[in-house]
């Protein structure tokens, strides 16, 4: 009896200070570990595809690009968190504590920096579809560059302060040995759900909105025959991003809601895996997703796709392909 309940510990040597692990079958297990294995692996492959056809391809280094590299980038590296996660099927956090609070740490960081860089990528279609004629000289790629170094000095600065007792002290909220516990203040709470999700939201919202106004009178316009040539050249892509906008946006809500609803739940909200781990899988699950969305749909990534899986971007000059 003694040993069966000691192998319900996740560090039996311990005894009555070691965490137990969750009752959950074998096969559960084997599915959770296979499921979070191909979400992560299939994230990283996904965003590296666009990260090396973006900083490859001369040609596709454009403002907007650069900010589809930077999502890239910060989804990239949540395909490699998501193995601490994997780790975690057992309930057990065999690592040390400052390893935990430091994933977390870096988890937060890059989410805040994703849900920022999909802000500017807003700006950015919202000034070419509602402002193309000025678009040249408001977007340019000195401004995007100090945009996108913006917003991940703000990421990491803020999530500094917001998680800053569970920096200073690892593990100060653990229960038990095994455990990876972080806990957010509900005034800094609160403060990341406006900063982070509120108002990034409102002004994806706000902008798309007009966008969506923009497309929906130049198809009017189309229809009525009264449209330019050069109009409707324009027109076809509005309402192509106009037709986009739901999915991204029911998207992007869908995925983080959960997170923000629990992180405010309560006067001093406490995330452990065991709780949480279904609303960080929602997360990690929308960076998989986020290529798809922002990427897939453009005629140059599928060349690109192409050309890298065939290696014929190690040819010479690749560099200079035409892919537009």
């Amino acid at each position: 009896m003694e040993t069966l309940e000691n192998s319900e510990l996740c560090f039996p040597h311990l005894f009555n200070a070691s965490c137990r692990k969750p009752k959950r079958s074998q096969t559960e297990a084997v599915v959770i570990f296979i499921l979070l294995s191909f979400v992560s692996l299939l994230t990283v492959f996904l965003n590296l595809l666009v990260i090396i056809s973006i900083s490859h391809f001369k040609q596709l280094q454009t403002p907007t690009n650069l900010l589809l590299l930077s999502l890239a980038a910060s989804d990239f590296l949540v395909g490699f968190l998501m193995c601490f996660q994997i780790m975690l099927i057992d309930g057990c956090w065999l690592l040390s504590d400052r390893v935990c609070v430091t994933y977390q740490y870096f988890a937060y960081i890059i989410t805040a920096a994703s849900v920022g860089t999909m802000v500017l990528i807003s700006v950015d279609r919202y000034v070419a579809i509602c402002d193309p004629l000025l678009y040249s000289t408001k977007i340019t790629m000195t401004r995007v560059q100090i945009c996108i170094a913006v917003i991940w000095f703000w990421s990491f600065a803020f999530q500094t302060m917001n998680l800053g007792d569970n920096l200073i002290e690892p593990g100060r909220y653990n229960t038990c040995i095994g455990e990876c516990i972080i806990a957010v203040n509900y005034i800094a709470g609160l403060a990341d759900l406006i900063l982070n999700f509120i108002v990034p939201v409102t002004v994806i919202v706000v902008l798309y909105t007009r966008v969506f106004v923009v497309a929906v009178s130049h198809a009017r316009a189309m229809r009525s025959q009264i449209a330019a040539v050069t109009l409707v050249t324009v027109k076809r892509s509005e309402i192509k991003a106009a037709r986009t906008l739901g999915v991204v946006i029911v998207v992007f809500l869908m995925f983080f809601l959960p997170f923000y609803f629990v992180t405010v739940g309560g006067e001093d909200t406490v995330i452990n895996f065991s709780t949480a781990a279904f609303v960080i899988f929602m997360i990690f699950s929308n960076s998989c997703l986020n290529p798809i969305i922002y990427a897939f749909f453009y005629p140059w990534f599928r060349k690109s796709v192409r050309l890298i899986i065939t290696l014929k971007l190690l040819q010479r000059d690749s560099c200079e392909a035409n892919l537009l």
